[in-house]
């Protein structure tokens, strides 16, 4: 934990590592410093990072995260709050993965994954909502239901994703969880793994 970045810009300037509270590390894990003089890597409370888990320089894990084995991530990836990332899944640099969405086991992520969705595969395929999480962290039916509509407007339609998200806010605007997935589409920089 807080070894050097591995990364060619480091030369040695003091940067950090900050893990919340609660976060259970095992074993073999490495969390590298950030390289920019006085950036930090993060890592949330309530997380799990399982055996011979990597977060890179410059990563961002959100809180009640799950890594499980060898996930291995490189520099400068986000991690949302509740994400469960499966076994032996790759994460390719400045990748997002957004909130309560899951990855799983054996993965090659090199582009965004959007929030309250499932994916796995190389390349991934999306496959649908994370229902099963979603209920058992207290998203209400109705929130669910939206999600799975808006889900078959950005993901199974044949528009753009600013089509898509103009069409989420137009039909299903009020649904905050609708536009946390709306903004997230909006502003990905790697693309959305459609």
């Amino acid at each position: 934990m807080g070894s050097p970045p591995q990364d060619l810009k480091y030369s040695g300037e003091r940067s950090y590592l900050e893990v919340g509270e609660h976060t259970e590390v095992r074993e073999y894990v490495t969390a590298n410093l950030a390289t920019e003089p006085e950036a930090t890597t993060r890592i949330g409370s309530r997380c799990l990072l399982m055996a011979y888990a990597h977060v890179a320089h410059n990563c961002q894990i959100g809180d009640h995260v799950v890594l499980a084995n060898a996930v291995q991530m490189a520099g400068y990836v986000t991690i949302d709050d509740w994400a469960i990332v499966g076994g032996g899944t790759v994460i390719h640099q400045f990748v997002r993965v957004g909130r309560h969405s899951m990855i799983g086991g054996g993965s090659r992520i090199p582009q965004d994954i959007a929030p309250f969705v499932r994916a796995a595969g190389s390349p991934p395929r999306l496959a649908g909502i994370n229902t099963v999480g979603l209920e058992r962290r207290g998203f209400s039916p109705e929130a669910v239901a939206a999600l799975q509509r808006a889900y078959k407007i950005l993901f199974r339609g044949q528009l753009t994703v600013e089509q898509a998200v103009g069409e989420l806010r137009a039909s299903l605007g009020t649904v905050p969880e609708v536009e946390t997935l709306a903004r997230f589409a909006e502003t990905s920089a790697r693309g959305l793994t459609r």
